[in-house]
């Protein structure tokens, strides 16, 4: 071992010692922690098993229908795993799962776990044919989905083993159900799998079809270090993830209240207000959202925004899309300075974290890349650009996909994986994104990236949220169309618009055609649709 390998071990060290995971216990509860650590590795199956070890009576995960313990859920899974079993799922099988943030999701993931069977998770905003074509590719042997999905899933879980995920234990279609499961299911422990099964996420198909992303799951705790070494999150601490768990970043905090043996809170339905509350009542520690969440909170009143108390708040983490300048701050002053901001994608994981310092030094910015990953900046032949000069953003760390479940994958150059994003970094280090590589716009000669226009006119008092798209021009190629939601009460004109970015950017910026709606398309991890906008 190198220096250069005793020097990353030592900070990894240091990164997970800073959580707090480590503590004094009991000797015999540590070991027998240890012991399942040891048999399953780091994976969902077992925290649970060293959480019962250490702590049975902890509340492991707080829902809609109320709290359940470590020993609680460990039993459960176990008994929804030997059912599953005893139906013809095993090892090395696909189940889709299609659950809002409930303890059905986790119970469903980590029975999967037990067996060795992958777990493909179905985004809960798709429609019933986006579902049939995804099924239909992925072929998964059995499909777990809450009651409410029954229509969507109807055509693509056809031939396919179906349980169903109801309130009160009983579903209408009369499929069995994951409390029948589990009320029948054998409450011993499963032998570990011979292979771990895989997990498959599914891009946000912003742009086109939502592929399947498929990722081993990590064989040490380097990937959650590098996270640790940003964010501090801590061990035994209350996690409330809003952001969904089928998306990248609502399950990477799955995993790691996971590995900190954290309680999580959860909500099916995401509403700001209730989020603040629960947040309160259950002092929570750390709160994962994505951006339009975030805004959504910091648009309750005042009064509202009083009622409750979140001086708890040590970590608020943000990802999944583009975080405005201007949001970051605002949160900041609202909720003090606890702020991360993660950029990412499906394929590459992590890239760069913002801290609330590089957030107040530089609003926008992506932050700079955690320990164990490399950020480098390229040209259209793959060579590192200059100090100062913009580039394609590529990325290696241990967490990047193994390619997508169709075929295919994204450009790599010498280890380091494209994110399909262009960005700059600043004298200080810091990562800034201009926007996606595919969504330059070039108008009389002239390259623009919208994300540019977009942050500028996000930052205006009378806008309320903007997206910017390229449009076809006979005489210039493309020109900029802006679609603009306005503030309540803002009054602005198109040529306001396109005078305002004229007086801050160059004039060829300025958005040709200027469209006013009362919302944007949104995704369900609140990424604008701008294919519909286009």
């Amino acid at each position: 071992m190198d220096a250069q390998e005793v020097r990353h071990k030592l900070l990894v060290a240091r990164a997970l010692l800073g959580t707090g995971i480590v503590q004094p216990e009991r000797l015999d509860k540590a070991l027998r922690a240890a012991v399942a650590l040891r048999r399953w590795g780091p994976s969902s199956p077992a925290a649970y098993l060293g959480g019962t070890a250490r702590f049975p009576d902890r509340t492991a995960i707080v829902d809609d229908r109320g709290a359940v313990s470590f020993r609680e859920v460990n039993a459960r899974t176990n008994a929804l795993a030997n059912s599953l079993r005893e139906a013809g799922v095993g090892e090395g099988d696909d189940v889709a799962i299609m659950c809002r943030n409930h303890r059905g999701f986790v119970e469903a993931t980590v029975a999967c776990a037990k067996l060795g069977a992958g777990a493909l998770y179905l985004n809960t905003a798709f429609a019933a044919p986006q579902i049939a074509d995804v099924l239909r590719r992925e072929d998964p042997l059995a499909v777990i989905y809450d009651e409410e999905f029954a229509d969507l899933v109807g055509e693509g879980a056809q031939g396919r083993k179906r349980y169903v995920v109801a309130a009160d234990g009983r579903a209408a279609s009369g499929e069995p159900t994951l409390e029948q499961l589990i009320a029948t299911g054998a409450g011993s422990e499963p032998p570990p799998p011979a292979e771990k099964g895989r997990v498959v996420i599914l891009t946000s198909g912003t742009t086109g079809t939502p592929k399947g992303a498929a990722r081993r799951q990590p064989d040490t705790l380097e990937p959650a270090a590098a996270l640790f070494s940003k964010i501090p999150l801590k061990a035994r601490a209350t996690t409330m993830i809003a952001a969904p768990m089928f998306h990248s970043w609502g399950y990477a905090h799955f995993t790691l209240g996971l590995a900190l043996s954290s309680t999580l809170v959860l909500r099916s339905h995401f509403d700001p207000e209730e989020t603040l509350r629960a947040v309160s009542q259950h002092r929570a520690s750390a709160l994962a959202v994505v951006p339009v969440m975030l805004q959504r909170i910091l648009e309750l009143d005042e009064q509202t925004l009083a009622r409750y108390d979140t001086s708890c708040l040590r970590v608020i983490a943000v990802s999944g899309s583009a975080l405005p300048g201007e949001l970051a701050t605002r949160a900041m002053d609202v909720f003090g300075d606890v702020l991360y901001n993660l950029y990412g994608s499906t394929e590459v994981a992590w890239a760069t974290i913002a801290t609330p310092s590089d957030l107040r030094a530089a609003p926008g910015t992506a932050g700079r890349p955690p320990i164990g990953t490399v950020v480098k900046l390229l040209d259209a032949d793959g060579r590192e650009v200059r100090a100062g000069e913009g580039g394609r953003i590529f990325v290696a760390n241990e967490m990047m996909f193994d390619g997508y479940t169709g075929g295919g994958g994204k450009e790599i150059v010498d280890g380091l994986m494209s994110t399909g994003d262009v960005g700059h970094f600043d004298g200080d280090g810091r990562l800034f994104v201009d926007g996606r590589d595919d969504e330059m716009i070039v108008s009389g000669g002239e390259n623009v990236f919208p994300r540019e226009v977009e942050d500028l006119l996000a930052d205006h008092a009378a806008i309320h949220e903007v997206a910017v798209v390229g449009a076809p021009d006979e005489q210039w190629g493309q020109r900029l169309r802006a679609f603009v939601v306005l503030r309540e009460g803002g009054q602005l004109s198109e040529d306001d618009v396109r005078e305002y970015v004229k007086q801050n950017l160059a004039r060829y910026k300025a958005p040709r055609d200027v469209v006013f709606l009362e919302r944007l398309p949104r995704n369900a991890t609140g990424k604008v649709l701008k294919r519909e906008l286009a």
